[in-house]
């Protein structure tokens, strides 16, 4: 097992390495520098503010002084907001996306596995199909598509909850609701074909015929062999949430730290968007790896090698 974890943590460094050293380069890869967008910057103080950040300098120089920094954790150093250092950004308004992302990722796993399974127990019938469509519907919409529908409907027309805003409880409704409608649908799917075929298998039968009760049967076989591609999913899931929520938070005025992305992108922030860009690679990785360990210790099937035993 400690094999298993090393090596698994091995190649999560080695992706992270990956990640900042395209990050860094496609950023310099874009035409023009920071200070581009400035008005009638006089050549001296842009020459100052270059040799301040030090662009200046030879790109070799700048990639392998970016990487001692991160290794020190440190993000670096705001280029359009005065002595705003980037980690003590993120750190302000990470805390409102990982509520709103925390939320989203509960409703979704919880939501989608309950309809799955209605699906899977009523195959066939109208509970089945009525989960399916919801699902094909949650696939083929887009999350802002479902945003703007949920502000028109429950905000606009029914004024039951607020338009946009995250001040409390109340104003989680409309931005869970639009993060997680994706999700659920993916996770009432697998859950369905997973619990179908887990139903139909030879140890359910054996099962049944030693006596035991049906929601013992539910609770120690189907639903236990049934959630492990759910498992599996938890991990993408996790990446689609924390992207999603970048568009998510803009719409509702969350103000967390994806709305703080956006903005860098608008004034070429160099330091804010790769420093928010490997934060938001380094969570991914985070629970990729969690994932992988957390299927291996569901799953005894599975060979500490990566693949199931034949």
């Amino acid at each position: 097992m400690v094999r298993y974890v090393a090596n698994k943590f091995f190649y999560m460094l080695v992706s992270l390495l990956v990640l900042i050293s395209a990050t860094f380069f496609l950023m310099k890869a874009i035409p023009g520098d920071p200070f581009t967008s400035e008005k009638k910057v006089p050549p001296e103080i842009k020459a100052r503010l270059m040799e301040q950040y030090g662009l200046d300098k030879p790109l070799s120089h700048q990639y392998f002084k970016y990487l001692g920094d991160i290794v020190q954790g440190d993000l670096g150093v705001s280029m359009k907001r005065l002595n705003q250092d980037v980690s003590h950004l993120i750190g302000q308004t990470f805390s409102a996306s990982l509520k709103l992302g925390l939320v989203a990722i509960v409703v979704a796993v919880i939501v989608g596995v309950l309809l799955g399974m209605l699906a899977a127990l009523y195959h066939r019938k109208f509970l089945d199909s009525a989960a399916m469509v919801l699902a094909v519907l949650g696939i083929a919409v887009p999350s802002f598509v479902v945003a703007s529908l949920l502000q028109y409907v429950f905000a606009f027309k029914l004024g039951w909850v607020p338009v946009s805003g995250f001040k409390g409880p109340i104003y989680y409704f409309l931005p869970v609701a639009a993060l997680s409608a994706q999700p659920i649908a993916f996770i009432a799917r697998l859950t369905r074909s997973s619990m179908l075929e887990v139903l139909n298998a030879d140890y359910i039968k054996t099962a049944k015929a030693k006596g035991l009760s049906w929601m013992a049967i539910l609770s120690r076989h189907v639903l236990r062999n049934g959630i492990l591609p759910v498992v599996t999913y938890m991990g993408p899931m996790t990446a689609n949430i924390v992207t999603g929520s970048v568009v998510i938070e803009q719409i509702f005025g969350v103000g967390g730290i994806g709305k703080q992305f956006v903005e860098a992108i608008g004034v070429r922030d160099y330091t804010v968007i790769m420093g928010i860009t490997i934060f938001y690679g380094v969570l991914l990785m985070v629970a990729r790896f969690i994932t992988d360990i957390a299927y291996v210790l569901i799953d005894p099937r599975m060979k500490l090698s990566g693949g199931k035993e034949g």
